[in-house]
């Protein structure tokens, strides 16, 4: 009969939650307000984490607030958080400040992350420290609700960039694996495997002491394993895809921020992207040009459309121009 021999693993480290982008599924009706129908935090959050994502909007923030000329109803600093928070959010509001006779004065912008649609659509609901009950209601005559189309609904809007999220997220998940394979100890330098028995504990001291004053901090880390009278093939190291994986780091980098490029349709050429094949990136003024026409002057539209609701000039823009000193 063999004896009964126990194999025990385990294993440590832990790994972050996948930011969902669909937590809510539907605009939710909570008694007060509209639920969002994706979690506006997490849309903001990826703003600290998808490099192409976020270089590509601020990209099309730049252009259109230089574009943008300033009104007696809006400044520019208000338009540019009011595109910012269209660009990310998929929504842009703009609250009207009436003076005591009721009569409007200016239109300030209201942060997009903490704006809600009041039940029945009778107005909207800014929260403070994410609390319903300590909410300010503002009636629906004094808001300004700019909002991307949805297909599902229409109390809120929706980003057209939520389907490259996927490459962002994991454009994300191998820098972070990268980073952490450097820190972690992971990639050892060498291991000093010692099975020599003729050594007394001061000369193994001796040895250690050596070996870390020659090692310069930052540089890679190494394993001291000392086994007296141990077998050569006593000790293994086993990796487990890491060769791999390392290999697939550079495949996955281009091939994720290529899907956020496409998605966010800024050409390379102005993204500081370094070209990869000789030809290079192409004309940067003629790709410049086409971004206007087809992406910049379609933003201004939605823009516009809201001066018809307005009954007045509020949103007004220049031509976009390449020529030096153009934006004053």
């Amino acid at each position: 009969m063999f004896d009964k021999v126990d194999v025990d693993s385990f294993a440590w480290g832990h790994d972050d939650r996948l930011i969902w982008l669909a937590d809510l599924w539907e605009c939710v009706d909570n008694g007060q307000f509209y639920e969002p129908p994706v979690n506006l935090f997490d849309l903001a959050g990826l703003m600290r984490t998808g490099i192409h994502h976020a270089s590509a909007l601020q990209c099309k923030l730049n252009v259109l607030t230089a574009t943008f000329t300033p009104t007696k109803w809006l400044s520019r600093g208000e338009f540019k958080k009011l595109a910012y928070g269209y660009l990310v959010l998929g929504n842009g509001y703009l609250q009207v400040e009436r003076n005591r006779f009721g009569q409007p004065l200016v239109l300030k912008n209201r942060l997009g992350l903490y704006m809600r649609r009041a039940s029945k659509k009778a107005g909207y609901f800014y929260l403070r420290r994410h609390l319903a009950t300590e909410a300010d209601f503002i009636p629906a005559g004094d808001v300004v609700h700019l909002m991307q189309p949805d297909l599902a609904q229409e109390v809120y809007g929706i980003p057209d960039y939520l389907a490259g999220m996927s490459s962002a997220e994991l454009n994300r998940a191998a820098t972070t694996f990268r980073r952490r394979y450097y820190e972690n100890g992971s990639h050892a330098g060498f291991i000093v495997y010692a099975t020599d028995n003729n050594l007394n504990q001061d000369d193994w001291d001796n040895l250690k002491d050596q070996f870390k004053k020659a090692q310069r901090e930052g540089n890679f880390k190494n394993v001291f394993l000392r086994s007296p009278n141990g077998n050569s093939d006593g000790i293994k190291l086993i990796p487990i895809s890491e060769v791999a994986a390392k290999d697939e780091f550079i495949n996955i980098k281009n091939t994720t921020a290529q899907d956020m490029l496409t998605i966010h349709r800024v050409p390379p050429a102005l993204m500081g992207v370094v070209p990869q094949a000789a030809g290079g990136l192409g004309d940067a003024r003629t790709a410049a040009e086409v971004f206007a026409a087809n992406e910049i002057e379609p933003i201004q539209t939605a823009f516009l459309e809201a001066n018809e609701q307005l009954g007045d000039e509020v949103f007004k823009f220049k031509p976009y121009s390449l020529a030096v000193g153009a934006v004053k």
